[in-house]
């Protein structure tokens, strides 16, 4: 029933879409308590004011309301006209043009599905397909609905193991690209502690260790919706010369350089990033930091 319903959604105007998913974002915020509390927590300790954050109340409904669109339209329909700008993709093609590999880091900002199935097809047909880890939803209709969002043109999906980090490695070491959602609590044991927006947040080492074992290159990337249906704007900026690419830094400074641009990229668009994301959790059995308990030295 439900994958019936988001094919006959993906056949709506994506502008008409995002005008509903807005309106669903407010009253979402209006009648969720909990949720109010979460997403204005997160934003006011992360240092922004309501007139900066509450552009995301909105914003969260809309990238609800484009998912039937971007898993679920039919087949063949291209992605690149609903792009209206790329900012930077001269230096990213230039880079991939090396054949050293690329890591794209895409937190939960903006259109991050919007933006890897657009990048994948205006560079498949020269560089390959963009491989990604990705682990299919429990609920099989969900899964369903995301085989068919990843069985897109320039895409390839790999598994989230042992053998799938495997074979991105070997991707970026033959000169391909990938992206990774960098801001989401890595299970107990693949991750650090590292500063983000001021407070300790458990951080993956999965995506620094690929840069410093493959010596790909490494672009902060963020897909900007544009209001009122007006398309999105995809950027590309090259985040070389850090601790995330060094072989020789720790990983928490290769953690606290990444969680510093992912900070840089929020800052830059606060209002389309999912602020309720419980980015601050703790995994369960991972201790926290002396300096949080207090017991520093």
């Amino acid at each position: 029933m439900l994958p019936t319903v988001f094919r006959l959604l993906a056949r709506l105007p994506l502008p008409l879409m995002h005008r509903l998913g807005t309106g669903f974002g407010w009253l979402v915020w209006w009648t969720s308590p909990d949720y109010r509390r979460r997403f204005k927590t997160n934003a006011e300790a992360a240092g922004f004011t309501p007139a900066q954050y509450r552009p995301a109340i909105g914003a969260a409904g809309a990238m609800a309301a484009e998912l039937p669109w971007l898993w679920a339209r039919p087949r063949g329909e291209s992605v690149l006209p609903r792009v209206v700008r790329w900012d930077g993709i001269e230096a990213f093609e230039a880079a991939l043009a090396e054949r050293k590999g690329v890591i794209i880091v895409t937190p939960h900002l903006g259109s991050w599905e919007m933006y890897g199935q657009a990048l994948a097809e205006r560079l498949v047909g020269t560089y390959g397909p963009l491989t990604a880890l990705f682990r299919p939803p429990r609920k099989a209709w969900m899964a369903k609905l995301m085989d068919g969002s990843r069985d897109r043109a320039g895409l390839q999906t790999v598994p989230t193991s042992t053998k799938g980090v495997r074979s991105l490695i070997r991707a970026l070491r033959s000169g391909g690209y990938t992206g990774v959602l960098p801001d989401q609590v890595p299970p107990l044991g693949q991750g650090v502690w590292a500063p983000f927006f001021g407070r300790d947040a458990y951080t993956m080492t999965l995506l620094p260790r690929l840069a410093q074992q493959t010596g790909a290159r490494v672009f902060l990337g963020v897909c900007e919706r544009l209001p009122r249906g007006a398309g999105y704007v995809i950027r590309c900026e090259p985040f070389d010369g850090t601790a995330m690419s060094d072989p020789k830094a720790t990983p928490e400074a290769a953690a606290a350089a990444m969680n510093q641009g992912i900070e840089r990229l929020i800052r830059s668009l606060p209002g389309q990033y999912v602020w309720d994301y419980a980015r601050h959790k703790q995994p369960k059995q991972v201790r926290e930091p002396e300096s949080a308990e207090g017991g520093a030295a």
